[in-house]
C-alpha cells in the first residue's frame, strides 16, 4: 500500500504541476470552452488575476506532494481547487469531467492514507 501512496501521490503532484505551470507558460494548448457560461466564468477569473493565484497553488501544492514535503499541506490546497475544477466541469464544461473525476479519486486516497493528520478537523469536541 505504501507503493501506491507514493504512485498517486507522485501522480498527482505531477498533474498539478504541469497545469500549474501550463497556466503560465502555455506549452499545452487546451481547446477553448464551447458553453458561454463557462467561457464568461473563465474569462472574469482571468481578468481578476484570480487564476494566476490559483496556478500558483497548485504548483506550490503539486511540488510538496512530489517532493514529499508537508504532503497533507499539499492536499489541504489542492482539496478546494479540485472541488472548483469538479463542479465547473460537471456544470458548465463536461469535456474535461473524466481527469477531474480521477483527480478526485486520487486527492480522496490520499487524504484516507494521510488520515491521521485530517482527523482532528473532522474530531467532534464535547
Amino acid at each position: 500500500m505504501k507503493i501506491a501512496t507514493i504512485a498517486v501521490r507522485i501522480l498527482l503532484g505531477l498533474i498539478f504541476l504541469v497545469f500549474g505551470c501550463n497556466g503560465f507558460l502555455h506549452f499545452l494548448h487546451l481547446p477553448p470552452p464551447t458553453n458561454p457560461l463557462a467561457v464568461q466564468y473563465y474569462t472574469s477569473l482571468a481578468i481578476t488575476g484570480c487564476l494566476n493565484v490559483i496556478f500558483a497553488f497548485e504548483i506550490l501544492a503539486g511540488l510538496l506532494l512530489l517532493l514529499g514535503f508537508w504532503v497533507p499541506l499539499g492536499l489541504a490546497i489542492l482539496g478546494p481547487i479540485i472541488a472548483n475544477i469538479l463542479l465547473y466541469h460537471a456544470c458548465m464544461a463536461p469535456a474535461g469531467l473524466p481527469l477531474a473525476l480521477v483527480c478526485t479519486v486520487l486527492e480522496v486516497f490520499l487524504i484516507w492514507r494521510y488520515w491521521p493528520h485530517f482527523s482532528a478537523i473532522v474530531r467532534r469536541n464535547a
